[in-house]
């Protein structure tokens, strides 16, 4: 039972102090002229050390922290794609205020008589006055609805 123990203990302390061994790299250039590393150092040849720290091993994620990170990635996708919908409705609105706005500014502009409707609710043909103020607010209105930003 003792030896039991301490082969346990032994074995625990090896695997304790493995990942802190770092493994010895010789640099040299053979006859030839090429580099070569290796892990034992040459018998003819000027050898530099190199000390290679391990890789450190990091715990493989568990299925917790991988379903913690799926759902995040779910919702910055959904965030992502509700914001791009978002402006894409907004292109589109102002694009129809544009459209209108041009609509309107063409009629003032290709002239003629043009109606309004009075406060009784009765037409009457616009004056040249009229006309002109409402092609300049037209005119005023196209251009704020279709600047580019």
């Amino acid at each position: 039972m003792k030896r039991l123990a301490v082969i346990a203990l032994a074995s625990a302390l090896a695997c304790a102090l493995a990942p802190l061994a770092s493994a010895e790299l010789y640099k040299y250039v053979d006859k030839d002229g090429k580099t070569v590393y290796s892990d034992q150092p040459p018998v003819n040849a000027d050898s530099k050390q190199l000390h290679v720290a391990p890789a450190s091993t990091s715990a493989p994620k568990s299925y917790v922290e991988r379903d913690k990170e799926l759902d995040k990635q779910r919702k910055e996708a959904a965030e992502k794609e509700k914001k791009s919908e978002q402006s894409a409705a907004q292109a589109k609105a102002a694009e129809e205020r544009c459209t209108q706005a041009q609509a309107n500014y063409k009629s003032f502009e290709e002239g003629g008589r043009l109606l309004k409707y009075n406060d009784k609710g009765e037409r009457e043909y616009m004056t040249d006055d009229e006309i002109e103020a409402g092609r300049a607010k037209s005119k005023q209105q196209m251009e704020e609805a279709c600047k580019k930003s």
